[in-house]
């Protein structure tokens, strides 16, 4: 069932950025599906295979961070974290938000993007919007199989979280 929070401003074009996390090496055909149509892709960590970054870049630019999982020399090339702007706003990207310095990612960021939980969350404290699409990748204990996206106009920007069927 998804999930949303904060409802963009009609009459603005939107820019859609898809997100995904925790794959450990698996892109399932309903991912990719979902995804299709983003302006760009982030991914939250926890890639496992430089293949899934391959096919993520197939269907849109992809903004990756390594997660605790990633290992190996295609893995040593992401960065822990990531500042990205999507339209008027920033996103920061973190695998793990347990490891989070908000005054090191800046006053600016509007949305923060996460992983490694594996479960899916969306949360607004003191003006920053926390999302975590949840794990994409194998299932893991009885965990929903999630995928995500925001969307932004101008200064504005909605968040919502998809159960694939799995």
């Amino acid at each position: 069932m998804p999930h949303a929070c904060a409802n963009a401003p009609a009459g603005l074009p939107a820019i859609r950025v898809g997100l995904i996390s925790d794959t450990h090496g698996l892109l399932r055909p309903e991912a990719e599906a979902f995804l299709r149509g983003s302006d760009f892709i982030v991914h939250a960590g926890d890639i496992c295979s430089a293949n899934v970054l391959e096919q993520l870049a197939q269907v849109a630019p992809v903004f990756a961070v390594r997660g605790n999982n990633d290992k190996g020399a295609w893995a040593e090339q992401l960065s822990e974290t990531a500042r990205i702007r999507a339209g008027a706003l920033w996103l920061y990207v973190i695998h793990d938000l347990a490891q989070l310095d908000i005054k090191q990612a800046g006053e600016a960021i509007r949305v923060v993007v996460s992983g490694h939980s594996h479960k899916p969350l969306i949360a607004e404290r003191n003006g920053v919007l926390f999302v975590n699409p949840g794990s994409a990748g194998p299932r893991r204990f009885r965990l929903p199989v999630t995928i995500g996206e925001l969307l932004v106009q101008g200064r504005e920007v909605s968040a919502r979280t998809v159960e694939l069927v799995a």
